[in-house]
């Protein structure tokens, strides 16, 4: 009896031996410096979008974990490798990041944009000027001269005889006649010289309608070449930054995106902080990288002031988490929670939390 107790016991040991489940391994999460998605604080306390988000999952599938900060690269390098488990920065899909790497489900759908300096009044004031002497405006300018000259000098030819008080002879009575034709095409009318003749008058009819078409018309295309200009000094689209020397972080998708649209002269940098200090000093004309990251940055560090993001987007990105190719599954149980946590309202007010929008 007693033997067939123990055997009993032994039977019941073995069983819940076999079917507990053996503890799970404690994974290397690597992560870099990433506001508004990972922010790390004086105090080396993190917050932001990713490591929220993170810390849900985590928690909901009980994955022990302990984070790595690490540089972009090395962390890139990392996950290839297998030396990290995983990254909880936002890494933009790419096919060969793929090919390297496995990716969950995207959580945030964004774009690249353009940083630059920001222009002085005096660069501005520069810009103005050069465009108010543009050839087309002093085109514009001398055929005006042209035309009241011509119509100032069929006045004063009908009215040299007739009206000899306000149009005088020789020169000085060409300078009355140009004199009334400026005068009346600007509407200014001072009434000091007016037609007598019935050919002087006809000339004055025909000049008066004929100037409000024209001066409309030389208005129109003053302000059209200063709009113009005013585009050309500030760049509204991607290609204006092709002839440019450029800066953007090594190993991102956004250089990635300049390689394959055959962007010669890139400088590239290990990080954002680094890529924005030279566009500081001027040692690049831009910086090219992800909007929401550079947005924040430039927006809440004092040292990049006197740089602007540019309103020019393009590449679009999906972001998500990256896993090491032996964490196959794991990764997809984190990619079932992202869908999960992306679709209730606690998202949309964590996005609003950190001024955040997605495409």
């Amino acid at each position: 009896m007693r033997k067939q107790a123990a055997y009993l016991v032994l039977f019941f040991w073995m069983t819940n031996g076999l079917n507990a489940q053996a503890p799970q391994d404690t994974l290397t999460i690597g992560y870099t410096r990433a506001s508004p998605f990972i922010i790390i604080e004086e105090d080396q306390d993190m917050k932001g979008l990713s490591v929220w988000l993170w810390e849900k999952i985590a928690d909901d599938l009980q994955i022990p974990y302990e984070l790595k900060l690490m540089s972009f690269n090395d962390m890139l390098k990392a996950l290839e490798d297998g030396s990290i488990d995983a990254s909880i920065n936002p890494l933009t899909i790419t096919s060969d990041r793929s090919k390297r790497m496995d990716f969950t489900h995207s959580f945030f759908v964004s774009n690249s944009t353009v940083a630059i300096r920001k222009s002085s009044s005096f660069h501005k004031l520069f810009g103005y000027a050069r465009s108010l002497f543009s050839l087309n405006f002093l085109s514009g300018l001398l055929v005006l001269v042209i035309i009241i000259g011509l119509f100032g000098f069929a006045a004063w030819w009908f009215e040299r005889k007739y009206n000899e008080t306000q149009f005088r002879k020789g020169i000085a009575g060409l300078w009355d006649g140009l004199w009334w034709s400026a005068v009346t095409m600007t509407t200014v009318g001072y009434g000091d010289k007016s037609p007598k003749s019935t050919g002087g008058k006809v000339i004055a009819l025909i000049w008066m309608f004929t100037a409000l078409l024209f001066i409309s018309g030389f208005t129109a295309s003053i302000a059209s070449t200063l709009t113009v200009n005013q585009l050309q000094w500030s760049p509204q689209g991607i290609n204006d930054f092709k002839d440019q020397s450029v800066g953007c972080v090594s190993a991102s998708g956004t250089l990635d995106y300049l390689d394959t649209h055959f962007f010669s002269d890139v400088e590239r940098y290990s990080g954002l902080q680094e890529g924005l200090a030279a566009l500081s000093k001027q040692e690049i004309e831009a910086f090219l990288y992800d909007e929401p990251i550079m947005k924040y940055r430039i927006a809440h560090d004092p040292a990049f002031k006197t740089l602007e993001v540019l309103p020019v987007k393009f590449d679009l990105q999906f972001y998500a988490f990256a896993f090491s190719k032996a964490q196959y599954d794991i990764k997809e149980r984190v990619s079932q929670k992202i869908l999960e946590y992306t679709e209730n309202i606690e998202w949309r007010l964590i996005l609003a939390e950190y001024d955040l929008s997605q495409l």
